[in-house]
């Protein structure tokens, strides 16, 4: 069997000015970065803004177990299909971090014949977005530190700096610094931070931001600090929301490649889901929605992250509406959550799979709750058995959801007919009453509260004492009608890792909340999740490598 990038290096594209003319986006509107890869040019935003939307498609799935899930192989060979079935459908991704890529998790372009590519390209360095996002971030820094350094007009308290430095990377050594060692001209000494680059609040306010001045204005909110009186110092009291915008300037526009099948994909944007908000830009999705009948996105990991925080937070503050939701899961996963061990995943196992089929059941549940008509699909594996098949089509359907098996990564698009075909029909028969799970005039207790009752199934919240304080200082700022993003491991419901399936009796532990001001968004700390995250004994990193004829190997 052939590797994902073996596939995607044998795979012939076609130039993308060809790909996006497919979709009515002509060569005035591309700004290229080689044969392959452009972005969209501001002008096109102008010329389609007053269309009508088209229709918009979420997918998720269960949590991630090691056995695999499939999403993004998901979304890409359900857009495929769609094209397939002469149907105007355009793919709306995040772009992958170097983080997962040289540490665990690996690519981020889909599978088998169902990737998008230039798969190397889109994996590594792609149009720059991440580095432009990650120089912002640190010219912040180096900013704010030179302010102390200068005189500290602004009466920055050392002790109250809560702008973290980034880069995209995991490296747990950096997660916790100490800064301005050496002589007096090396600045003032005290502990700084590394987040990954996903966990800025830049990479968020990007992906959120309507345009370039909705950006500005976004940058000039960020909280970097706190003075001695305890009032927040931000980026525009720094002056630095100019320059961060010039380095965001090209950042800002949305990217589009392809698909194995010539497929349009936007690819913008990449906050991780569960140390971030978990989707591809605003910017894209909703340019998507006014060139295509249908925009088919992702959130991601689990719905309990990904989907969430899209339809919580996205939707919320885009104006969003999504028509349907694609809940992704695998027999091989929901045996895994049932207890059976990694290495018998390829047995038939049915008291396994009835077992670990609630944590499908929650997330189908979750959904629902949003009044958003629900699409489970399995994503096949050859040593899939007929009689789990039927056993999970069966529940998903006494649950009042379609369902569809899906073979995309052996098929290609071809094998997301059935899925497509379920999906087209869902959209045409079922009409979504989307609302979010919770009203802006909650208080944030209550905001996080709901989402660990009604999304995770906690017992109850606990909260740290320094989390207790956060909490009171953030509403005291008037930030209170803020959404809550919520950090959290992906593996679990909870936020132990290892509760598998569907926990109960447990609780959420807050240790640490804070204000993305400029995101719009506070963001919640749960469990032992950490914003920087480390590599593996193993990392992907041993793996990879590039032939004499400087063709990449290893990299998933």
């Amino acid at each position: 069997m052939k590797t994902d990038i073996q596939i995607a290096q044998e795979a012939k594209m076609l130039p993308v000015k060809d790909v996006a003319a497919s979709i009515g986006i002509m060569e005035d509107d591309l700004e290229f970065y080689g044969k392959y890869k452009a972005k969209l040019s501001e002008d096109l935003w102008d010329k389609v803004k007053d269309r009508e939307d088209g229709k918009l498609v979420l997918v998720t799935a269960i949590n991630p177990t090691p056995a695999g899930e499939g999403k993004t192989t998901t979304t890409v060979g359900l857009g495929q299909a769609m094209a397939k079935l002469n149907k105007k459908a355009l793919i709306a991704l995040r772009e992958p971090s170097l983080g997962p890529c040289f540490g665990i998790k690996g690519g981020a372009a889909g599978g088998g014949y169902a990737q998008v590519v230039p798969m190397e390209d889109l994996n590594l360095h792609f149009t720059g977005d991440f580095h432009a996002i990650t120089s912002a971030n640190n010219l912040l820094s180096a900013l704010l530190d030179n302010h102390i350094q200068q005189g500290n007009s602004l009466r920055i308290d050392p002790r109250q700096v809560v702008w973290k430095r980034c880069l995209d990377m995991n490296d747990r050594a950096l997660r916790n610094i100490v800064v301005g060692l050496g002589n007096k001209m090396d600045g003032m000494v005290r502990e700084d931070h590394f987040v990954i680059t996903v966990a800025s609040e830049i990479m968020a306010i990007l992906c959120l931001a309507d345009d370039l001045a909705d950006l500005k204005q976004r940058l000039g909110k960020i909280i970097v600090a706190y003075n001695f009186e305890g009032d927040p110092v931000t980026a525009g009291d720094l002056q630095a929301t100019g320059a961060m915008t010039a380095l965001l300037k090209d950042a800002l526009k949305p990217n589009i490649i392809q698909t194995l099948e010539h497929t349009p994909a936007l690819i913008h944007g990449g906050p991780f889901a569960n140390i971030a908000h978990g989707c591809n830009s605003v910017r894209a999705t909703k340019m998507a929605l006014k060139i295509s009948d249908i925009t088919i996105t992702e959130a991601g990991f689990g719905a309990d992250l990904g989907a969430e925080k899209f339809l919580d937070i996205k939707c919320r503050k885009a104006g969003l509406k999504p028509d349907a939701v694609v809940l992704v899961a695998t027999v091989r996963a929901l045996k895994y959550n049932g207890g059976a061990a990694k290495g018998n995943l390829g047995e038939e196992n049915l008291q396994a799979l009835e077992k670990g089929i609630v944590n499908l059941e929650k997330h189908i549940e979750n959904i629902q709750k949003y009044d958003v008509p629900v699409v489970v699909t399995l994503n096949s594996f050859v040593t899939d058995t007929a009689a789990e098949h039927e056993f999970v089509r069966r529940f998903c359907e006494e649950r009042g959801c379609e369902f569809a098996l899906s073979e995309v990564w052996e098929k290609g698009g071809e094998g997301g007919i059935k899925l497509a075909e379920k999906v087209l029909e869902t959209l045409e028969k079922k009409e979504s009453h989307f609302h979010p799970l919770y009203k802006d005039e909650l208080s944030l207790k209550e905001k996080i509260e709901t989402i660990a009752k009604e999304i995770y199934g906690a017992r109850g919240v606990v909260y740290e004492p320094a989390a207790e304080k956060q909490l009171t200082k953030i509403e005291q700022m008037g930030l209170g009608s803020f959404p809550v993003c919520m950090a959290k491991n992906q593996y679990s419901l909870s936020d132990d890792a290892g509760k598998l399936g569907r926990p109960e009796n447990f609780d959420i532990h807050i240790r640490e909340v804070y204000a993305s001001a400029g995101a719009g968004f506070v963001v919640a700390l749960t469990g032992a999740i950490m914003t920087m995250p480390g590599l593996p004994k193993i990392p992907a990193a041993n793996h990879i490598d590039v032939t004499e004829d400087g063709k990449i190997t290893g990299l998933f």
